[in-house]
């Protein structure tokens, strides 16, 4: 699997920077999100279990309409 840079947030500080990449997976469409780590208690609270093998990211609004750009160019297209 190979991961396409889409974009990061533009108000990003160097080494702190939530970013959004496709993949080239053939039997999905899949994205992955770098972003800040989810530690605060109430969040976790509020969301309650995550199996071991997933984390929870937090990512700003400005990463997210990334994707939305990316989905409506797709849609376009066909």
């Amino acid at each position: 699997m190979h991961a396409r840079f889409l974009g990061k947030d533009p108000d990003s500080q160097v080494g702190n920077s939530p970013t959004l990449f496709a993949t080239d997976r053939t039997d999905r469409v899949t994205y992955i999100a770098q972003g800040w780590r989810v530690t605060d208690a109430q969040a976790l609270a509020d969301i309650g279990p995550v199996p071991e093998h997933e984390t929870l990211i937090e990512i700003p609004e400005d990463v997210l309409k990334m994707y939305a750009r990316r989905y409506l160019d797709q849609e376009e297209e066909r």
